[in-house]
């Protein structure tokens, strides 16, 4: 009667919650193969939308390879152009990422400061277009005054701007 009773008290409780554990992981490994893809598409529909609203004219992107310390990504446009370069350099609250937009000619048509942690109401006005528009027309950071009171974010953005255009060199050199 013992052994019947550690049976029932111990392993059977063990041998159940082990079989619900297998079920639910096997479930959560098929709603992840399912689900993973249309996330993936999304997330790509939205980057492409964002490089698009930075270089109009372009069409499409096709991602080029280059990296370095600040350059993480160099898509070209598939009817030649231009060029969107993201980077991030380090800003005083963090990383501050920054696409920019290199049209055809090698002049910068837009950039976009994105999400960061810099301070509100200082370090993000990095992100304002009071900011961020005087880049057109431009061959690099340094015919643009930084924004007064965020030196640190401000170096970051012209950090980024200038790597970019360096990439941008390199890539159309082939």
């Amino acid at each position: 009667m013992k052994n019947n009773s550690n049976f029932e008290n111990i392993v059977r409780p063990i041998l159940v919650l082990t079989i619900i554990c297998f079920v639910v992981s096997g479930l959560l490994a098929v709603t992840h193969s399912i689900t993973q893809p249309v996330i993936d598409a999304n997330a790509k529909k939205e980057a492409d939308a964002n490089r698009i609203a930075l270089l109009p004219e372009a069409d499409a992107f096709t991602q080029v390879e280059y990296s370095d310390d600040v350059v993480s990504e160099v898509w070209a446009a598939d009817n030649g152009a231009g060029y969107v370069i993201t980077g991030s350099s380090k800003g005083y609250g963090g990383d501050v990422p920054v696409m920019v937009a290199i049209n055809a000619d090698g002049v910068i048509e837009a950039i976009q400061v994105m999400d960061n942690d810099e301070t509100p109401g200082v370090g993000k006005k990095v992100m304002e277009s009071s900011f961020t528009d005087l880049f057109k027309g431009k061959t690099g950071s340094s015919e643009v005054a930084g924004v007064s009171g965020a030196t640190y974010s401000s170096n970051a953005v012209f950090t980024v701007v200038d790597s970019a255009m360096a990439a941008y060199q390199t890539v159309k050199e082939g």
